[in-house]
């Protein structure tokens, strides 16, 4: 078995890619875009007319579902938008990056100086590295110290327990929690950071949550649950794909241990481009918008090394695969070890995943 503390899969060839792409693509590629920034006000005014039409406009439920999952999925969009200002890609003062930070982060109960830490730090700093990396199951040696985190692992896709499937329902803000009241005290990128407040802020986003779900009365299924609902699906389907079918990497090679998807190209620019993610993390502070000039180098010169799905196949294999680290390619259920998976072997098409 390959070392789990240091991974053996990859090269560490990332600063000579990013080297090459810049001397490669126009200058204007890796700019921000402070134009962006209006697209946050018309998120605000489909939000809050579709809010306005189901508390007031007496429709009829069917018409109030499609305003509340068009409420969730822009939401999940927002937080798109929102995760590229607070990376710098929308350039512009400070204040404005935290206001939108807080228009995108703070409905999932995440205030942007924590969502900053979290990703823009603890996560891009240590992506995909076995128990350092914030956003994974972590490697077998961490339920081995701790038998009893085997029971969330039931929670995950691929688990192949029933209410599995309805993790991307509700992980995002719950991961967020567990991050923020748990993993704050003891991981070191969030040393000398101001838990307590955050915690407070938090707090003060769920509270408004439950004045809306207070003054919406019944409509609250439609006000509060169906969007939230809608918009962890729509985030977690991103997120979940971008890492956990990829490997632990020699070094943090965005080409080596994240992927990307491939969707219609309307339904990708609607989203912002979160689809690009492989691009994202070779340049964090790179607009969305002209990630696909990055996407288009990389085919053209590293077409075997770079992995870029359907959407519906990543969640797909999402379901399908065990989700801890048993080495650095290698995917195991802690409860049957038998049960493993290459992953890239899987992306090669070489073994079927079990």
């Amino acid at each position: 078995m390959r070392g789990m503390t240091d991974p053996t899969y990859g090269t560490a060839d990332e600063a000579t890619l990013r080297a090459a792409m810049r001397d490669a693509l126009p200058k204007d590629t890796f700019l921000p875009m402070p134009a962006r920034y209006g697209w946050f006000i018309v998120l605000q005014a489909v939000l809050w007319s579709s809010l306005a039409a189901i508390l007031f406009a007496g429709l009829p439920w069917w018409a109030n579902l499609v305003l509340a999952l068009v409420m969730g999925h822009t939401l999940g969009v927002q937080g798109f938008l929102a995760h590229e200002a607070l990376h710098g890609a929308l350039g512009g003062p400070k204040w404005a990056q935290q206001l939108v930070g807080w228009l995108g982060f703070g409905p999932f109960l995440v205030p942007p100086t924590f969502w900053t830490r979290w990703h823009n730090v603890a996560h891009h700093a240590n992506t995909n590295h076995g128990d350092r990396d914030p956003d994974n199951f972590g490697t077998v040696r961490r339920y081995e110290k701790n038998p009893k985190a085997r029971r969330f692992l039931k929670l995950a896709p691929g688990s192949g327990t029933w209410y599995s499937y309805l993790f991307l329902t509700y992980s995002f803000v719950f991961h967020a929690q567990v991050v923020l009241w748990f993993q704050t005290r003891h991981r070191k990128d969030f040393e000398g950071f101001d838990r307590r407040r955050a915690i407070a802020q938090s707090l003060a986003c769920v509270a408004g949550w439950l004045v809306l779900a207070v003054f919406s009365g019944w409509a609250m299924v439609f006000t509060v649950i169906i969007p939230l609902v809608a918009a962890n699906v729509l985030v977690q389907s991103y997120i979940l794909t971008n890492h956990f079918l990829r490997p632990m990497s020699v070094s943090n090679n965005p080409v080596d241990n994240s992927m990307s998807l491939s969707k219609p190209a309307w339904l990708d620019a609607l989203q912002f481009r979160f689809s690009h993610h492989v691009e994202h993390h070779l340049f964090p502070t790179m607009p969305s918008a002209r990630a696909p000039r990055v996407r288009a180098w990389l085919q053209a010169n590293v077409k075997q090394r770079y992995v870029c799905p359907p959407h519906w196949l990543a969640l797909k294999l999402l379901y399908s695969t065990p989700r801890v680290y048993a080495d650095a390619v290698t995917l195991t259920d802690v409860e049957r070890p038998e049960r493993t998976v290459d992953v890239v072997a899987l992306w090669n098409a070489e073994v079927p995943a079990r």
